[in-house]
């Protein structure tokens, strides 16, 4: 691992055909594309700032923003990959250390790609790198209950759910109540990537 000393910023990872890489200034123009035309897609589940005031960032700040924080120790924010092509963000962000050792993790996916595997296998991977190489414990994702497509991905992947946390984050003008569900290292000792291809190869057959 290079970079940042816990956590090895830049990190790339890869199950074929989807990847986990840092964000770059030159996939401006891709993720411009895909955000305006998923806006509706990801508006209701996207957590916003409360005050007007403190939106407006652009890309390039954007990536620096996320480059300082991965360099810090403090998150992964990795873009998703499909096919080579940008296809969504994943992020584990709030890492604590310490006695700690916990996260929360966030994605979305492009919406024309909807159903291909592509969140599930990209949230497995990243767990397994958060787990056996950078030797987090725990990691959470909170989940809008409206939002089943997000729901069916912690689902297929075995999440414990924990419970309601009513109000959690701002999203599309108000606080929103969010579902719970962790993960720790103990739960998976074989590896989040391996269980959800084991569960894949059984329902093909």
């Amino acid at each position: 691992m290079r970079g940042g000393s816990r956590l090895g910023w830049p990190v790339e990872l890869e199950h074929p055909p989807v990847g986990l890489r840092p964000l770059r200034y030159r996939d401006a123009r891709a993720w411009s594309e895909i955000r305006a035309r998923n806006a509706t897609w990801l508006k209701p589940w996207e957590a916003t700032p409360p005050s007007a005031a403190t939106s407006g960032m652009s890309f390039r700040q954007m990536v620096r923003m996320y480059s300082a924080q991965a360099r810090a120790d403090e998150a992964l924010p990795w873009a998703i990959t499909y096919q080579g092509r940008l296809a969504g963000q994943l992020g584990v962000t709030n890492i604590v250390w310490g006695s700690a050792r916990s996260g929360t993790v966030g994605y979305w996916v492009d919406g024309a790609l909807a159903g291909r595997g592509i969140a599930p296998t990209a949230l497995a991977v990243a767990v397994d790198f958060c787990f056996f190489r950078a030797e987090l414990h725990r990691l959470e994702v909170n989940i809008r209950p409206e939002n089943h497509a997000s729901l069916r991905v912690v689902e297929k992947l075995g999440f414990r759910e924990e419970g309601m946390r009513p109000r959690l984050l701002h999203i599309d003008g108000a606080w929103r109540d969010h579902r719970s569900f962790a993960l720790t290292v103990e739960d998976v000792p074989e590896g989040l990537l391996c269980r959800w291809k084991e569960s894949q190869r059984l329902h093909d057959r």
